[in-house]
């Protein structure tokens, strides 16, 4: 006859190893979901890391008008051709600050060395280098379209 005491003991380590059971195969099933969702994760941010770098390249590549994108580089602002730019394109101060979407003032400021644009100007500015006088042109008419057709809508 079994000592009553081993019989316990075997049972209690029976009993125990089962519920141990149980509850590790909680944690291991959370353990496999958590590792499967960081292998999701891990997926999601390659493919975006892909597609940044990618945007960032077409960034850097002229646009297709031909007017270069501004760069991280120094581009140096000469007063003295902005006003040739202008004269060479055949526009007034007037026209150019619609253009690049300043004021008149502004332009002036510019070309007498009063002020310097800002690097949003200087990106208008710029792409302006690329273009001639009939795209100037065809510019203006458009702006001018534009502008006409929201004085017309508020003024009803």
């Amino acid at each position: 006859m079994p000592n009553i005491g081993t019989l316990l003991k075997v049972e209690i380590s029976r009993l125990c190893k089962r519920e141990i059971r149980k509850e590790v195969a909680t944690v291991k099933k959370a353990s496999a979901s958590y590792r499967r969702d960081i292998a999701v994760l891990k997926r999601q941010v390659f493919t975006l890391e892909r597609k940044a770098t990618s945007l960032a390249k077409q960034a850097a590549v002229p646009t297709a008008n031909g007017s270069p994108a501004l760069l991280d580089r120094p581009v140096r602002f000469v007063a003295k051709g902005l006003r040739s730019l202008r004269t060479r394109l055949g526009l007034s101060a007037s026209q150019l600050a619609v253009l690049i979407g300043v004021s008149e003032q502004s332009i002036y400021n510019w070309e007498t060395k009063k002020a310097t644009p800002r690097k949003e100007q200087l990106a208008a500015i710029i792409s302006m280098r690329a273009i001639g006088k009939r795209e100037v042109h065809k510019r203006l008419e458009l702006a001018k379209a534009s502008r006409g057709g929201t004085r017309r809508k508020t003024a009803k």
